[in-house]
């Protein structure tokens, strides 16, 4: 009896790491899908334009926080990103870190973007943070965008 007793405590101990490991295994790899979202969401800013990225990236309830603005929400965000001239700025970025939540449905990720500014071939500098949210078919996009100037000029 003992020794059943021993084998079923192994057994359990056993089952809940495997199901830990697979747990931090899917965070992980939901981990990195949030970096190469973030990733990808930076290209489609620099090849077709910051406007065109960010409704692509956009949750249908996602919120903007803008400099003098209060929150921008879901339709009047993408309202707000529609009306954006973005023809003479370049707008790119680099994630430094990623976060994804247990459930897998959430996530963040935060860096450095650059504003190059394109009359003055110059370029500002800051650090942003984006708050992602899975969609139904597996793809990222952000619920929650925010950044600020302050890393200087080039």
């Amino acid at each position: 009896m003992k020794n059943s007793a021993g084998l079923l405590l192994l057994l359990i101990i056993a089952s809940c790491s495997t199901q830990e490991n697979k747990k931090s295994d899917t965070q992980l790899a939901d981990k990195k899908a949030l970096i190469q979202a973030d990733i990808n969401f930076s290209k489609m800013s620099a090849e077709k334009g910051m406007k065109s990225a960010f409704i692509d990236y956009i949750d249908s309830n996602g919120v903007l926080l803008r400099p003098n603005h209060l929150p921008i929400i879901g339709a009047n965000a993408i309202d707000y990103l529609i009306q954006e001239n973005d023809s003479g700025y370049v707008l790119t970025w680099e994630p430094q870190y990623a976060e994804a939540a247990s459930s897998g449905d959430l996530g963040y990720t935060y860096g450095i973007y650059q504003l190059h500014i394109k009359s003055k071939d110059s370029s500002i500098y800051g650090s942003y943070i984006s708050v992602w949210k899975k969609q139904k078919d597996g793809k990222w996009k952000f619920v929650l965008d925010s950044g600020n100037e302050g890393l200087g000029e080039e």
